[in-house]
């Protein structure tokens, strides 16, 4: 018998090995000094992402990652398998609004569709019908084709119109066309330099003549006056776009002295409101806002007069004729509920409706004519549902146990309250309450789906002390038959910035991960918002190091408790929380098997790749204090020469409007040409995407395909390992 031996795989990935690390990336040291400390950046150079050198490394390094990627067996099996759970359920809706007059309008995207399409229908049972297929849209700038998504839809108060934002290659920035309902009809005029899905939205004028946005005057990602100098606009349906009424901004209210880089934004609330609402957005929980008559804006007025300042501490205002309500952080790091009157402006002596609750954040409420409905969650993870009516609080048992949920009214004016149910390993659903019989009544729009596979999965929540005694709150998904043997291959996904909870949602990626045996964590780190105001500022700024030393806690514990065991173990982080992830991986190299950072921050001191609106939760570079804090959390800065670090895989988007594509970029640079270990570092750009959001759905499972078989082939599962490829 004849054999005949063909290079091992291994022998292949060595090769492969060789060959990236004779192309290292060209590296021009530009060397700077602040405040008296030296920096030193090697990589300066890449920054300049039109330099020819620059796009061929990038584009070299995402064929060599992508070619590694394809040795791993069972690359695709998240991709199909989320594929075959999408058939299975038939289809999903999202981006659900109700108007007054009960007109449903949402996003449906159908088993086997790419994008979603806008629907409507009367009432939660009347027929549904189609309004708005985005592979219809022609925005006449290109001829080139385009694979436009949705990423928000706002109808008008009588549901006659709808404002429909498209964007494409994950840019965010998008373009707003106008449909008649009763039509059918799209108007010819398209706005443009908009991103309702993340600043402003869309608000319309109380006749649905039009509505308000935030326009932005430079939106190439690449320039520095990029998210500068934004303004709030009034658009009349017909009128040119390019005609701008600007009513809210720093160059038509110099006298309010707002900064080029904070966002005003125009709030509106109810179709009879008198007031409207101007807000400065940046990157802080407590904002700056004023307040003017409405009928004074739309008359061109500028006389906004200030309503509250950041000191105030107020957070999620509602208007409900001449009283504000909102949540106050104000000497209560986990909120109260509160009331004043726009005459009075009492915002740090309120009428306090809820005062705050020891162990319980509140997260959201919503007005109704019945009362007021609101939601608090424990450690970011235990949810609970209370009415507030009459001056007496009501505690109301949710239809199950709930990690998480979300209120929808349709204002004050209406007794209605939908609630969302939400958990790690429970299908979302939606109820209607009746608050006369106490009952909540289902109305979901999407089919309800049987996952037979995940039966076996559970949740367990606990909490763990950090290195300076602190309780943080550690969530683990994983099959009930798992033996802690400290084998098993664990993936801890953390964030931990900007307040934002990481809060439990149905996680198919999850349980895929968790059916396979591995265990899904993630670990809730100072920073975040699951244990209230305090919780974000003590993982923010100088204090930002708690966020990594948490997670390293965690990982610790994980392996004290024999769920798993170092180099078994692999972290996850995205946008934020790439400095939890980046400064973890330099601080212990040794307990980790695996390293994945998409779009990550990873270079706090360039805070050109980050936006100056960063300055308010990383740190400010003018200001000694916070500059230190801001190099200590620069991974970047901190990885050292002759190192072994483990596997990693660094993902970026070309068209990322927040963190700029050449931040992960000098990261992969610098660790490959200071690792010392033999395992990979691998940079893979999108060239069809950004920060990760508004892809099609195929293209993000796509990429979570990617990660978790990376993740699985470095910490060893036996279907994911490279097989010598032996012919007879």
């Amino acid at each position: 018998m004849h054999y005949k031996l063909f290079f091992s795989l291994s022998l292949f990935i060595m090769i492969f090995y060789k060959a990236q690390r004779n192309n290292s990336a060209l590296s021009i040291t530009t060397t700077n000094e602040h405040f008296g400390i030296r920096i030193i950046d090697e990589y300066r150079n890449l920054e300049n992402l039109k330099d020819q050198n620059t796009i061929d490394w990038m584009k070299s390094q995402t064929d060599y990652s992508n070619s590694l990627l394809n040795t791993i067996p069972n690359r695709n099996y998240y991709l199909e398998k989320r594929l075959e759970l999408d058939k299975r359920q038939g289809y999903s809706i999202s981006d659900l609004k109700i108007t007054n007059n009960d007109k449903y309008f949402y996003l449906k995207r159908n088993a086997g569709e790419k994008i979603a399409k806008v629907y409507y229908r009367q009432g939660s049972e009347g027929k549904e019908e189609l309004l708005y297929d985005p592979t219809n849209f022609n925005n006449n700038y290109s001829e080139s084709k385009h694979n436009y998504i949705i990423n928000l839809i706002s109808p008008s108060w009588d549901g006659s119109k709808i404002a429909i934002s498209l964007t494409e290659k994950g840019k965010e920035l998008s373009e707003v066309v106008i449909m008649d309902i009763s039509k059918k009809y799209i108007y010819p005029e398209k706005i443009t330099n908009t991103n309702p899905s993340n600043i402003g939205g869309i608000k319309w004028l109380e006749d649905n003549s039009g509505f308000l946005y935030v326009y932005y005057p430079v939106i190439d990602i690449t320039s520095k006056q990029f998210r500068k100098d934004t303004q709030s606009i009034v658009y009349k349906i017909g009128e040119d776009p390019k005609k701008l009424n600007v009513v809210f901004s720093n160059s038509n209210n110099p006298n309010l002295k707002i900064n080029r880089e904070e966002f005003p934004v125009v709030l509106a609330f109810n179709q009879d409101d008198k007031y409207y609402i101007g807000i400065l957005v940046d990157a802080e929980d407590f904002r700056k806002t004023f307040i003017i008559d409405k009928k004074d804006l739309l008359s061109g007025k500028n006389n906004w007069q200030v309503l509250y300042d950041k000191d105030s501490k107020v957070y999620s205002i509602k208007l409900s004729e001449d009283d504000i309500y909102f949540l106050s952080g104000y000497n209560s790091p986990n909120y109260k509920l509160c009331r004043v009157n726009v005459k009075t402006k009492e915002f740090k002596n309120p009428q306090v409706l809820v005062p705050e609750k020891k162990d319980e954040v509140i997260t959201q409420y919503a007005l109704t004519k019945d009362g007021i409905y609101y939601a608090t969650r424990k450690n970011g993870v235990e949810a609970k549902l209370y009415l507030y009516k009459d001056g007496k609080e009501t505690s109301i048992k949710l239809p199950y146990v709930s990690g998480n949920i979300s209120l929808q009214s349709k204002g004050k004016d209406f007794p209605d309250i939908w609630i969302n149910c939400l958990g790690w390993a429970n299908e979302e659903q939606r109820f209607k309450y009746n608050q006369i019989t106490n009952t909540f009544k289902p109305e979901n729009l999407a089919p309800l789906t049987e996952y037979p596979e995940f039966k076996d999965i559970i949740v367990e929540e606990t909490t763990i002390k950090s290195y300076d005694g602190t309780e943080v709150p550690l969530s683990l998904i994983y099959d009930r038959n798992l033996k802690r043997d400290g084998k098993n291959p664990v993936l801890i996904q953390s964030y931990g910035a900007f307040g934002t909870s990481f809060s439990p949602f149905f996680a198919r990626s999850y349980l895929v991960w968790a059916s396979q045996g591995g265990i899904l964590a993630i670990a809730h780190v100072r920073g975040g918002g699951e244990k209230g105001v305090q919780w974000h500022i003590d993982g923010q700024k100088i204090k930002k190091p708690n966020s990594w030393k948490d997670l390293i806690a965690c990982t610790e514990y994980l392996i004290k408790k024999k769920y798993t065991s170092s180099k078994k173990i692999a972290i996850w982080g995205v946008s934020a929380g790439g400095i939890t992830i980046g400064r973890a991986m330099i601080e212990r190299p040794d307990l980790y098997g695996a390293v994945i950072v998409e779009a990550g921050v990873l270079n706090t001191t360039r805070y050109e790749g980050i936006g100056e609106n960063g300055f308010k939760e990383y740190g400010n570079p003018n200001n000694l204090v916070e500059f230190k804090g801001l190099l200590e959390m620069d991974a970047y800065q901190h990885l050292k020469k002759g190192t072994k670090y483990p596997a990693t895989l660094i993902t970026s988007g070309i068209n990322d409007p927040r963190v700029a594509s050449w931040v992960p970029t000098k990261f992969a640079a610098k660790l490959l040409s200071y690792n010392i270990s033999k395992n990979p570092v691998l940079l893979k750009v999108d060239y069809e995407g950004g920060h990760g959001n508004d892809i099609p759905a195929a293209q993000a499972y796509s990429t979570l395909s990617d990660i978790f078989a990376f993740a699985f082939w470095q910490l060893g599962h036996p279907d994911y390992q490279p097989k010598e490829n032996i012919k007879k």
